[in-house]
């Protein structure tokens, strides 16, 4: 098989391990993105002559790796995937300086720091920040929950909140929930694990329940938030695209001083009735743009996973199709 070069020039062999991956493992990735093989000999890099449309791209991306590992930027296949992404879509520089500047969110229970992953959750947190309200909608897994839990227990263990609030429409259960057996916590835990998960990693199990029992932590149905003002607080509204008007209305009108609220949902997985408006959509269309209300909008170049997701994907549609 013929094979051309690719014009990417490593410092070191430690750069070229750091890049190439374990195993080669970094380039396989690459490979699955760009439907190619990729080859090393020595410390050049080839694919095959037939390929040699991807040559540019592939070279750019690599070019990006590079530089970050140069700057003492650990490389993950995430950042790979990512980073592939990017090129084309904006100038080297600036993809390398997104990583340079890269806001720590938060360090786990093991101490590991958390950065934005994506620049879009860069906007998302400074969104946060300056503001009391914030929208944010996209596709599912582009970190939208996440962050705000994350940046939620920042601001719990620096002292300036003293309650965090988590909640969501049970659309799936019925708001009532009352069919369902055991007590309220067992009842909406299923819905609510995707936040939970996001506790365990910024605060351990152990505390995570502990605040939990001590009331620190709330996680309830949004039927729940009825009659209350939440001051001190910071309150996470889950999946709101399957809220109503008027329970949109209600949540986002139990704000009180020193909270921050943060809406998240994707408005591709409405679940309401026909003909009844989404509650964050409707909410997005009237308030957007006034002072002290942020909308960050994800897009699917947001969304990391791992490359044989799209080879998946890209079967059951053509499935579809047929």
């Amino acid at each position: 098989m013929e094979l051309t070069t690719l014009d990417v020039t490593f410092k070191n062999i430690n750069t070229f391990s750091a890049v190439i991956g374990v195993a080669d493992r970094h380039l396989d990735v690459l490979g699955r993105l760009f439907n190619t093989t990729i080859h090393t000999r020595g410390d050049t890099v080839k694919i095959p002559a037939a390929d040699k449309d991807k040559k540019e791209h592939l070279e750019d991306t690599l070019t990006v790796l590079i530089q970050l590992v140069d700057n003492n930027i650990s490389v993950s296949e995430r950042d790979v995937i990512y980073v592939a992404k990017l090129v084309g879509e904006m100038d080297k520089e600036d993809i390398l300086q997104h990583y340079l500047h890269r806001k720590e969110i938060i360090k786990t229970v093991t101490g590991k720091p958390i950065h934005a992953k994506t620049i879009n959750q860069t906007r998302y947190l400074e969104a946060i920040v300056k503001n009391d309200l914030v929208f944010s909608v996209g596709p599912a897994g582009t970190g939208k929950t996440y962050v705000a839990i994350l940046y939620a227990v920042r601001q719990l263990k620096n002292g300036h909140i003293r309650k965090i609030i988590l909640t969501r429409p049970a659309v799936e259960a019925g708001e009532s929930l009352g069919f369902l057996p055991g007590d309220l916590k067992e009842k909406i835990d299923p819905y609510l694990r995707p936040l939970y998960d996001a506790l365990n990693e910024a605060l351990g199990f152990k505390q995570t329940n502990e605040l939990i029992e001590d009331g620190v932590i709330e996680i309830a149905p949004l039927a729940y938030m009825r009659g209350r003002t939440l001051e001190d607080a910071y309150v996470v509204l889950d999946e709101a695209q399957n809220t109503t008007k008027g329970q949109m209305k209600l949540f986002l009108s139990r704000l009180g001083f020193h909270s921050k609220m943060i809406v998240t949902g994707d408005l591709t997985q409405i679940d309401l009735p026909p003909r009844v408006e989404s509650g964050l959509v409707h909410a997005i269309k009237i308030l957007e743009g006034v002072q002290g209300v942020e909308v960050v909008r994800f897009e699917r170049i947001d969304v990391i996973r791992h490359p044989l997701i799209q080879n998946i994907l890209e079967r059951y549609e053509n499935d579809e199709h047929r």
